[in-house]
């Protein structure tokens, strides 16, 4: 195999990525981002790295959320702090149920931009460039020309919303990550159990040092999409190279070619990465993917996000699993909850995703790891800690088609609500302690 650098991608071919029509703008604006600081440090990737280990040993379980694509008017505190507990909230609830620590990654400071199916789209007749997240285009059809500009706009978003975060964490009070709010789901037949374990979680004595319990701890991921944008935001530390612009990326399920450039950039960086796996993948393809990107079967180096579809799980992740032992290279498995999970809505052509369809994903990813002899070590979901949102159907709350209408804010993806992730958390929490207590009674 040929030497690597952070360019090393350019001989090979790319998908989904942009392509600027101002070169010389776009050299401008890169060699710019490529002299301004990290927004994270690589001592955090290895932390995370760590982490992720151990999940893939069932030590820890990840929750990972956040927006399908961030937008740039969503960078307010408000928002941003409304965002992080809820993924803090999630944690604590997996956390008291269990027994078991949570790792928490938030789809947040450099999820801004989207794979498209082509990139160009049909709008009220006229034929413009598909909207890439706010780092590529604006959703306005005026905006809709890819402007390497937005690159550095994406940059200093993603810089204010780390520094408000950091900043939150290091003075939030035990209330903040505790006071979780349930009323919205009264109609649930656990209700009373959700109750008392938001009571019991209120009043426990959570750790807020610096601890492998640190229930305030939180990460950063986006998928690594817009290659020549990583590569300007990857440093040198050491003898290694990291892509500083997040302590974790991923490869989509349509950008992971064994021959293409993103594998080709993500083999150099010495990051934690996922690779989202879907039903195209074939089981000769993942071994291949894994022997390139980890080599040296370094444990929590790579993160297997699976998204199959409810009531596909079983056929294809049983297999999948069967390649990633017959190659011996460790991985840390991750149920994608989602994407494999949407619809349009009948009666108004919204696209959403049902709740139930989401939440089975997970028991059946549950199942099929427990049958397999593998480990889930966590889940990645779409979300918002907005109360109001209405993208996605059904949760207890009994979201319907019609409903949709009253706040629908995404440009891209339907995302839970609070209530909708808050539920869905009890739920996957409450299987996992009936999985854990199954296998206590068994020995």
């Amino acid at each position: 195999m040929s030497a690597w650098t952070p360019a090393s991608w350019k001989s090979k071919p790319a998908c989904q990525m942009a392509e600027w029509e101002d070169k010389a703008l776009a050299t401008k604006v890169l060699d710019k981002l490529g002299k301004l600081p990290p927004l994270v440090q690589a001592s955090e990737c290895e932390k995370l790295k760590q982490r992720l280990a151990e999940a893939g040993r069932g030590e820890r379980f990840i929750i990972q959320g956040g927006d399908c694509a961030e937008r740039f008017i969503d960078c307010e505190a408000d928002r941003l702090e409304t965002q992080l507990k809820l993924i803090l909230q999630m944690g604590v609830i997996v956390e008291h149920v269990t027994g078991k620590p949570t790792v928490r990654i938030c789809r947040i400071a450099g999820q801004y931009g989207k794979p498209r199916s082509k990139p160009t789209e049909v709008v009220d007749g006229k034929e413009v460039m598909s909207f890439k997240g706010d780092n590529i285009n604006g959703f306005e059809i005026k905006d809709r020309k890819w402007d390497p500009e937005r690159l550095l706009q994406g940059y200093f978003h993603s810089t204010a919303t780390l520094n408000f975060l950091r900043s939150y964490v290091s003075s939030a009070e035990p209330a903040d990550c505790t006071n979780i709010d349930i009323n919205a789901l009264r109609a649930s037949k656990d209700y009373a159990e959700i109750a008392t374990d938001v009571r019991a979680i209120r009043a426990k004595d959570w750790v807020f040092e610096d601890s492998g319990k640190d229930v305030m701890d939180f990460f950063t991921a986006h998928e690594a999409m817009q290659l020549d944008l990583e590569e300007a935001l990857t440093r040198k530390v050491g003898d290694k190279y990291y892509n500083l612009s997040a302590h974790l990326v991923w490869i989509g399920d349509r950008t992971r070619q064994v021959n293409g450039a993103h594998l080709e950039y993500f083999r150099g960086i010495s990051n934690p990465i996922g690779v989202k796996v879907g039903p195209s993948m074939k089981n000769d393809e993942l071994k291949e993917l894994l022997q390139i990107l980890n080599p040296t079967k370094e444990e929590g180096r790579i993160m297997i996000i699976t998204r199959y579809g409810a009531g596909k799980v079983e056929a294809m992740l049983t297999e999948h699993i069967k390649a990633v032992k017959e190659c011996g290279i460790p991985v840390t498995w991750q149920c994608d909850a989602v994407h494999g999970n949407g619809i349009v809505a009948e009666s108004n052509k919204y696209k959403t995703r049902r709740v139930e369809d989401c939440v089975q994903e997970i028991l059946e990813c549950m199942a099929v790891h427990k049958k397999c002899g593998s480990i889930l070590g966590g889940i990645h979901l779409e979300v918002t800690g907005q109360k109001t949102v209405t993208e996605c159907l059904g949760g207890c709350e009994g979201m319907t088609e019609a409903m949709l209408t009253k706040n629908y804010e995404t440009y891209c993806d339907p995302r839970f609500n609070y209530s909708q992730s808050i539920e869905a958390a009890f739920t996957v929490a409450g299987e996992m302690l009936h999985e854990r207590a199954a296998k206590r009674a068994r020995k």
